[in-house]
């Protein structure tokens, strides 16, 4: 248990940044998945509105540092290739 008062406040402040890491993980694997559900539908129009959605998303956890940028990068990648490919 944290003794100090510098402990005590770093222990809150890893709470309240995992929590809010925890959001953002969770909005950020949904969107890839509805981007995904709309390639297997073989909606192109969908997909392609379901990535648009996506990218600010993805985008954002790369710059708050919860994924690597090279990360978001791929996923974007694979998403768009996945898309055009519909056609």
């Amino acid at each position: 248990m944290a003794n100090s008062a510098q402990a005590r406040k770093r222990a809150r402040q890893a709470e309240t940044h995992r929590q809010r890491n925890a959001a953002q993980r969770s909005a950020f694997r949904t969107a890839v998945k509805k981007v995904i559900k709309a390639i297997r539908g073989g909606d192109q129009a969908a997909a392609a509105e379901a990535y648009k959605a996506a990218v600010p998303i993805i985008d954002r956890a790369a710059g708050k540092g919860l994924i690597h940028a090279n990360k978001a990068a791929r996923h974007k990648s694979r998403l768009n290739a996945h898309i055009k490919a519909l056609a």
